[in-house]
């Protein structure tokens, strides 16, 4: 979407590895601590892992924290996209991974910082970073490269500081800020890989020439994934319509903005949207880690959103009630709305969401219920009527992404030679087992879901006839 700036080259060739980077883009200047903090500022670079905090902060509150220490500094790359949703920093680290050493070296060597460490979840992405890492040389020997468990937790950054020291990769629950105590107790420079890689650019281009692309309030490009499969890099302030529309696509129902902890957007409203923080704002939305999720019109909105809250829900960390306990309950009383639970059961969803609300060790319970409330504020209809039992007869398609389920399927199996038609199995297990006309299942074999296991196991003990068995 105009001249590229992070995917610059890839016209050329898939990855660019050492030379092809500096055929491409140049050596990488020399700036002061001072100069690097001003550029910063200049083109006010925010992070681009959700939060979107000022970059020159986060550097000023190292530099202040590490003054009169002997601890020494440290840059932590947060390289782990935990939603499955979220593509473009997987993009940046297999395509342009110089780009990210780049940046997170020239912070290093402003605040005085002699490592950087780069949190990784995804095997493809560790290959990519140390074989970029090898081509530097000697140069080289100052990045470490760590595998973390791939979990959405992961990337919250006390949770990935507690990994990289050897800890268990979840959040503190504190409020302890990494610029003052990370990685090995050392002041910490903690960003996500797009932001570096735009640091990077910045430094080769320049404030004034940064700012030649995007708005003059929020210069530069954006990383993008759209519809969790196609990956863009846009100039800020583009129409949110028109990135869609290049990519083939429309709003449909609406559009989620900002991934599993973001907000939906109407139709109308998402063609009317920018790609900005002020253009967003009016909307209450924000780009967060730059996922676009436009529903398409033959998916059953109110199960999109059930089995993301579901997935929400087992991403707990396990340390606190709001996320062990409230968050499985969400999303057992979200599932039951969908199921036809009543008006009660949409009553019960807001109960649940007040439960979890600014009680949690991180933010997850919050970004959870917050999704959660803004699906029900974009689709009263659907969850009304699928609550009511009348439901919108469309199927779940996957439009909104999650990753694929390695547990291998069971599925409960009827001897039809032993069953009587006693009808316990769907008392125990209504969402599994249908009756036909005559009052015998429907199926001789259903899939289990794992939250049901349980369920079925008591079914097959109830069983008068011992008709029923599980098998994986």
């Amino acid at each position: 979407m105009g001249a590229p700036r992070l995917l610059a080259g890839l016209d050329q060739a898939p990855r660019l590895d050492r030379v092809a980077h500096l055929t491409t883009h140049g050596q990488l200047p020399r700036y002061r601590p001072d100069e690097l903090v001003d550029l910063a500022e200049n083109i006010d670079l925010r992070g681009r892992g959700g939060a979107g905090f000022p970059f020159a902060r986060k550097l000023r509150a190292v530099m202040r924290a590490s003054e009169g220490r002997d601890t020494g500094t440290a840059v932590v790359v947060n390289a782990s996209e935990g939603e499955p949703s979220c593509l473009k920093d997987k993009a940046l680290l297999l395509h342009v991974p110089h780009l990210v050493l780049d940046g997170a070296l020239l912070a290093a060597a402003a605040v005085g910082a002699d490592d950087v460490v780069i949190g990784v979840t995804r095997p493809d992405v560790e290959q990519s970073l140390r074989a970029a890492v090898a081509e530097r040389g000697p140069a080289g020997r100052q990045v470490r490269v760590q595998a973390l468990p791939e979990r959405f937790v992961t990337g919250e950054s006390t949770s990935m500081v507690n990994g990289l020291n050897g800890g268990p990769t979840l959040p503190s629950g504190q409020k302890i800020r990494t610029s003052e105590r990370g990685l090995g107790g050392m002041p910490t420079l903690f960003s996500n890989t797009e932001t570096y890689a735009q640091l990077a650019v910045a430094a080769r281009l320049g404030a004034l020439d940064y700012r030649s692309v995007g708005l003059p309030s929020e210069p530069g490009t954006v990383m993008l994934t759209i519809a969790g499969s196609t990956v863009v890099e846009a100039p800020l302030g583009t129409s949110l319509a028109y990135v869609l529309e290049l990519c083939g696509l429309d709003p449909g129902q609406g559009v989620l903005v900002g991934g599993y902890h973001g907000k939906w957007l109407d139709p109308g409203s998402a063609r009317i949207a920018d790609l900005s923080r002020g253009s967003l704002a009016a909307f209450d939305a924000v780009l967060g880690a730059g996922a676009v999720l436009p529903l398409p019109h033959d998916t059953c909105p109110a199960g999109e959103v059930a089995k993301v809250t579901r997935w929400m829900a087992d991403e707990t960390a396990g340390q606190c009630g709001p996320c062990f306990r409230g968050l499985p309950a969400l999303a057992d009383v979200v599932e039951d709305a969908v199921r036809g639970g009543g008006r009660s059961a949409l009553e019960t969803i807001e109960a649940r969401m007040k439960v979890v609300r600014r009680r949690g060790a991180c933010s997850h319970p919050d970004g959870t219920a917050a999704f959660v409330a803004s699906a029900l504020a974009a689709f009263p209809d659907e969850f009304r009527d699928h609550a009511l039992g009348s439901g919108c007869g469309r199927r779940v398609v996957g439009a909104l992404p999650l990753p694929k389920d390695e547990t291998p399927e069971e599925r409960l199996l009827v001897d039809w030679t032993l069953c009587r038609g006693h009808g316990l199995c769907v008392d125990i297990l209504p969402d599994v087992v249908r009756l036909d006309a005559d009052g015998y299942p429907s199926q001789a074999s259903m899939p289990v879901p794992a939250q049901l296991r349980q369920k079925a196991q008591r079914a097959v003990r109830r069983c008068p006839a011992l008709a029923l068995r599980i098998q994986d």
